[in-house]
């Protein structure tokens, strides 16, 4: 029942965020059956950053759309990794923030037991501040939720 010291599914997530080569990283990871994609987002408003990577998890098969428990556990990772990116106060545009960011979302198995099941990962890079250029500072965050 022990984590996997080869699968951690968050530093595996965050590596492949911040890879010069993450289409090669990706075909790596799914080559031990994990699936993954990553793309950017920039916005003001929250619920934008949550639409874009709800719609690139479904986009690229991470997770089934039809499936409740796999969006609800990729909503929960979201947030989870808005939190390290936004501090713990997860506005932006209503208190003059924006951001700019690249994400990843990862899916496998971290367990040594295939009876764990799969877990979600989604880690976040990219910039926070006050939108005006020049205006912001670099942030990160990651969330995990099991499926």
């Amino acid at each position: 029942m022990a984590l996997s010291s080869d699968n951690r599914i968050g530093r595996h997530a965050i590596l492949l965020l911040l890879s010069e080569d993450s289409e090669g990283q990706l075909k790596r990871l799914e080559q031990s059956n994990w699936k993954g994609c990553t793309g950017k987002v920039g916005s003001m408003e929250a619920h934008k950053v949550v639409a874009a990577i709800e719609t690139a998890a479904k986009k690229n098969g991470v997770i089934q759309s039809n499936v409740y428990r796999e969006s609800h556990a990729l909503y929960h990772a979201i947030m989870e990794a808005l939190h390290g990116v936004t501090r713990g106060q997860v506005q932006l545009g209503s208190v003059l923030r924006t951001v700019g960011l690249s994400f990843a979302i990862l899916r496998g198995n971290p367990y040594d037991s295939e009876l764990e099941g799969d877990w979600i990962a989604v880690s976040l890079y990219g910039t926070i501040g006050a939108p005006v250029k020049g205006s912001e500072h670099e942030t990160i965050g990651l969330g995990i939720n099991h499926i």
